[in-house]
């Protein structure tokens, strides 16, 4: 497959941050290396700075049919740092839009004889498949392949998840991040601090982008309650992660966009039994007497039908999930 052009790496990359929840800008003329995006998310913001290559079988019969690689080209070695945020290496897999994210500090310099950086193809193919799948070099090198929707993990977390791969135990537990598979406590404990924060931190964004996909593919990227798609969607909850009895079943989730979303999780509207999404008229009331009850009419025109429901009943709201998370917030 021929090398994808600026244009494509670009767009590829600012559609990774969507898929993430987050938002990039490119703040950068996109046509060399680094480039440069301004990222932001609902907690936070933040430069990045992308060094980023096509990944291609290259060299012909001589290398292995599994091993693709990165060619650095067009930059200057010692790569510069972004002194204001993350800095990331990667190769960008056009037929599966997945990425492979390699260790920045291993390959700062390099030499013109070689300029390439090599990773199996099967481990793309595994996360695109479950999210992020590891596979260790023979420098001790963790190389780190993820789906677009966990761009934003890779990026807040590159520089633990590389310098754990020279740990044998770490480097173990981060391949059961696959499928989500089981971590034991005892598993956990038996790590010292950083290393539980990183492993922690990475199963749970892990899930998180496992979720919004699974909810955002049920609802066919559209609101339940507007229909609105346009990329302006978010997988929400519908009985709040930390509560008991809530988990990341498609069934306890909800394509809502943004303004929505945030009225649910205030409570200004809730979803009844009948899966129609409603207005919590206490709520209302008291916004009108603080005297915030601008743009309610038009608020509120969408309520009180039911939403737009998964094709596949199975993907449908659970009741006990409903019940449950109305109780949870007294209504």
């Amino acid at each position: 497959m021929p090398a994808a052009g600026p244009k494509a790496i670009i767009q590829a990359i600012k559609d990774a941050y969507f898929e993430a929840s987050a938002s990039a800008i490119l703040i950068s003329d996109g046509k060399s290396n680094p480039r440069k995006f301004y990222v932001t998310t609902r907690e936070t913001s933040f430069p990045v700075w992308i060094y980023i290559w096509t990944l291609t079988h290259g060299g012909g019969d001589a290398r292995p049919q599994d091993e693709h690689r990165i060619q650095i080209t067009t930059v200057d070695s010692p790569l510069t740092k972004n002194p204001d945020g993350p800095t990331l290496l990667l190769g960008y897999e056009p037929e599966s839009k997945c990425f492979a994210g390699f260790d920045l500090n291993k390959h700062l310099t390099f030499s013109t004889q070689s300029p390439s950086i090599q990773i199996n193809i099967n481990t793309l193919r595994e996360a695109d498949k479950n999210g992020i799948a590891f596979s260790r070099k023979g420098n001790d090198e963790i190389a780190v392949g993820f789906r677009p929707d966990n761009i934003l993990l890779y990026s807040l977390n590159s520089k633990s998840l590389h310098e754990s791969g020279a740990d044998a135990a770490i480097s173990e537990l981060l391949s059961k991040t696959d499928g989500f598979k089981l971590v034991t406590d005892d598993e956990i404990s038996a790590l010292t601090p950083e290393r539980k924060r990183v492993l922690t931190k990475v199963l749970r964004l892990a899930r998180d982008g496992d979720f919004r996909k699974k909810v955002i593919d049920a609802y066919d990227r559209r609101c339940c309650v507007t229909g609105l798609q346009l990329r302006l969607i978010d997988a929400a909850h519908i009985l709040p992660v930390g509560a008991p009895g809530s988990s990341d079943d498609v069934q306890n989730g909800l394509c809502l966009s943004p303004t929505y979303h945030r009225a649910y999780d205030l409570g200004l509207i809730y979803l009844t039994e009948k899966r129609k999404m409603v207005l919590n008229f206490q709520k209302k009331d008291d916004l009108v007497q603080l005297g915030l009850g601008g743009g309610l009419r038009e608020f509120k025109s969408p309520l009180g039908k039911r939403i737009f429901l998964p094709r596949s009943r199975g993907q449908w709201p659970g009741e006990r999930f409903i019940r449950a998370a109305n109780q949870f917030r007294a209504i």
